[in-house]
């Protein structure tokens, strides 16, 4: 891996993250939380570890990129925007009446293979679709990143029993575990560990790293499936005043903290 590699990688995070807190700060959106923790995940992902481009988002051998935690709408079309996918001009109308770009990912957008925002879906689907490719287009890989507050949802466990029992070698799960969900701790609200220990014992390969580490990533994601990343995360993730609050699940930067958020980020509003 070369050391552009990881320069773009990193890049591309930090864009995510500034386009996440614009427009969410100027929708008024709640989620930008979740979004800076996932930033680092989704470069890794379109930063060439998926086989999957603008121009090949019909190509039946494609990987396909399956966002379960549709909660971080905002993060996704930004990655699909600083690769192609969709059109900056897009990003202005996020979660407004009417507009594209929902506040919950959405089907109708370019690159985007599924509407998620009800938890616990993504994975199902996604098991689906490892099942029919394996049989269909060898070597073309499914990628579900999740929330660590959806594995609270039976769909969850039922579809790592079908994946395991079917030897989805091609199948990519990346749990953004950043230990918050809703209102409170994940660990309060309905406790996950040991959470390793759990996906290993349903036969999964499972791989624990940092979320945050890009190279660390990429590296996780080469493995066999089924595959589950548990990536440690810090919930706001580059913003000093954002990080590890709960209150940033609903919560929508005012103008004033914007300013101070990008400013962290390198960048001016």
């Amino acid at each position: 891996m070369s050391d552009n590699w990881k320069k773009d990688a990193e890049k591309l995070a930090n864009e995510i993250r500034v386009k996440s807190l614009r427009m969410t700060s100027k929708a008024k959106a709640s989620h930008i939380g979740s979004c800076l923790s996932v930033a680092d995940i989704f470069a890794t992902i379109y930063s060439g570890t998926a086989k999957i481009s603008a121009e090949s988002v019909n190509d039946p051998t494609r990987d396909r990129v399956i966002v379960s935690k549709g909660h971080v709408a905002a993060a996704y079309y930004a990655v699909l925007e600083s690769t192609g996918f969709i059109d900056f001009s897009e990003l202005e109308s996020y979660c407004q009446d009417g507009a594209m770009l929902g506040g919950h990912v959405s089907g109708r957008v370019n690159g985007v293979e599924l509407s998620t925002g009800s938890l616990g879906h993504g994975l199902p689907y996604g098991v689906g679709l490892a099942f029919g490719l394996k049989a269909s287009y060898p070597g073309t890989r499914v990628f579900v990143v999740m929330s660590d507050g959806e594995l609270d949802e039976g769909t969850t466990w039922e579809s790592a029993l079908i994946a395991n029992h079917h030897k989805l070698e091609n199948l990519v799960v990346v749990v953004d575990r950043n230990n918050l969900q809703s209102l409170d701790t994940t660990e309060n609200t309905l406790a996950l560990e040991p959470l390793a220990d759990k996906w290993r014992a349903f036969g999964w390969n499972v791989i624990e790293c940092d979320g945050h580490d890009v190279e660390m990533l990429r590296a996780a994601m080469k493995n066999i499936g089924p595959l589950i990343i548990l990536a440690s995360t810090i919930k706001g993730m580059g913003v000093s005043f954002m990080k590890n609050s709960v209150a940033w699940h609903y919560r929508s930067p005012s103008e004033e903290e914007l300013v101070g958020a990008l400013s962290e980020l390198g960048f001016k509003s």
